[in-house]
């Protein structure tokens, strides 16, 4: 069905009119690229998508090209929010966003790989991504929070990808970030050409370090967390526009068919995001009827939409809800990895996942294979390896000490609840935070790891313009607590070696972890 341009302007403006942002604020709010800031009521519904192409693209390609996106544009300023701000660069209130220009970078002045992996934690390879427009960072933020991609050019290896579609990513690690200061990044390199990939892989994410100025925490937290689940790979890379160089990213892997097809043996089948919902814990997998509107609300389908999908993901939260304890264990295997969950939630509460599953029942994934059977995976990694922040996770703020089972009595988030119910299961579990605890949440293996990942990368943040903290926060913040100087929100007050020593010290005294039964914990088997 085709809208006229008034109606389909009507639907566009109505998320807008209901309270929800549509493009980032600066600092302390104002205008930005446009667009007037106005804080949606609930941090989940900063996730609404405006839908652009329907009006845009009228051939049917699946992405606009200069000309549609020119007109777009100027839809933006003048339909959806006319009169109120012009096409400045933003404001910023508390410290400057002004950023100096960086380096410039050329293809011949960095190493190109060859069969190294692209997400190889010893090789730090340089994106080189050119726009076809100079105001590329205006545009991106006129596109942001709707499904416009915008076309660049990307030189990886001496090797040139033509239309990979790019757009900026993230809620706070986007909507605090000012003009001319790094924010993260999607790459979609089959944007036009379905075959495209970088490395064997069809999508990036450019992560910006938000709230770490160590640059380690979302690298060390999947790198944990695959020795355990199924977890997206990451590492470093470098990152060049129109010629500038805007420092290092952190490159992590994306949930999609190809992590699917590598990590779970899947060759395809749906896959949810889970992200902040409105209404704590409405994406914890709570049963909540069988109405399909109140979970579309919650959980975010990638790729095909079909009803099946949906009767399935109902289903498991039917059974997990309702199934006696005694029973849950049996009524679950042939539809859940119900290893693979346990596996997530001792990550998530060992390393204190500020933004994750124990906390607000968000920010995850979840996959089904063919054979109908869901897995669990872990997504946002960037405010984890640090003290609970207040008011996250119920613990009270209490720094490191947020015990084994901090909301295993929360209803809504009923992966954990209803898991932790069944005494085998929390054993189970339990016994994997104690693992992590003694094998990760040691100095002696995470401080050489650290070292050898800062040492690669330590020249281009030093000279990175861009960046959020300052090149002494890099270091000092690993060892030395209160190391906040920068630009985004404030990192965490305990270093990483403290974070590590004392939850270490924490988790194995406290009487759940201490009074376990010894067992041993098997590896992963992928």
């Amino acid at each position: 069905m085709k809208y006229s341009r008034l109606r389909f302007a009507l639907i566009l403006t109505l998320p807008l009119l209901a309270g929800f942002a549509f493009a980032q604020p600066p600092f302390g709010g104002g205008q930005s690229g446009g667009f007037t800031f106005t804080p949606g009521p609930g941090r989940g519904r900063g996730n609404q998508r405006t839908e652009l192409l329907g009006l845009f693209d009228k051939a049917k390609k699946g992405f606009l090209n200069a000309e549609e996106r020119t007109a777009a544009r100027e839809f933006i300023h003048s339909r959806l929010l006319p009169g109120r701000g012009g096409r400045g660069r933003g404001g910023g209130g508390g410290t400057s966003s002004t950023a100096a220009v960086g380096p410039t970078v050329k293809p011949a002045d960095v190493k190109n790989y060859g069969k190294e992996s692209l997400y190889d934690p010893a090789v730090l390879r340089t994106l080189f991504l050119q726009f076809e427009e100079n105001d590329w960072e205006l545009e991106l933020q006129d596109f942001a929070k709707s499904d416009v991609k915008v076309p660049a050019k990307l030189t990886v290896d001496g090797k040139t990808y033509e239309n990979v579609g790019v757009s900026f990513r993230g809620n706070s690690s986007y909507s605090s970030i000012p003009f001319g200061r790094k924010r993260s990044f999607d790459l979609e390199m089959d944007l036009v050409e379905d075959k495209q990939r970088l490395g064997g892989y069809r999508a990036l994410n450019l992560l910006n370090a938000h709230q770490d100025p160590t640059f380690m925490r979302s690298f060390l937290y999947f790198y944990v967390a695959g020795q355990y689940t199924a977890a997206p790979k990451a590492n470093f890379v470098r990152v060049v526009i129109n010629g500038e160089s805007w420092g290092v990213y952190v490159n992590a892997e994306q949930i999609n068919s190809d992590f699917a097809k590598e990590q779970l043996q899947i060759s395809k089948g749906p896959h949810w995001k889970i992200s902040g919902s409105p209404g704590a814990s409405a994406g914890g997998l709570s049963y909540l009827g069988e109405d399909l509107a109140r979970y579309k609300s919650a959980y975010q389908i990638k790729g095909k939409d079909e009803p099946k999908s949906w009767t399935d993901l109902i289903n498991l939260t039917r059974v997990l809800n309702q199934t006696p304890p005694d029973k849950l264990e049996e009524a679950l295997a042939p539809i859940l990895d119900v290893d693979g969950a346990l596996r997530f939630l001792a990550v998530d509460k060992a390393l204190i996942n500020n933004d994750g599953y124990w906390t607000r029942a968000s920010d995850y994934g979840i996959y089904e294979g063919a054979d109908g059977k869901f897995h669990i995976i872990p997504w946002d990694s960037n405010e984890t390896w640090q003290e609970e922040e207040r008011g996250r996770g119920g613990a009270g703020g209490s720094g490191v000490a947020v015990p084994p089972l901090a909301g295993a009595t929360d209803s809504g988030k009923a992966l954990l609840y209803r898991l932790m119910a069944v005494p085998a299961l929390r054993t189970r579990y339990l016994g994997y935070v104690r693992d992590i605890a003694e094998n990760w949440l040691t100095w002696e293996k995470i401080g050489p790891l650290v070292a050898k990942e800062q040492a690669l990368i330590g020249a281009d943040v030093k000279s990175d313009t861009h960046k959020l903290y300052s090149n002494s926060a890099f270091t000092e913040a690993v060892t030395r607590d209160g190391s906040s100087a920068g630009y985004g929100m404030a990192p965490p007050e305990y270093s990483l070696k403290t974070f590590i020593e004392e939850r270490h010290d924490y988790l194995l005294a406290h009487p759940d972890i201490r009074d376990l039964p010894r067992t041993p914990v098997a590896a992963r088997t992928p």
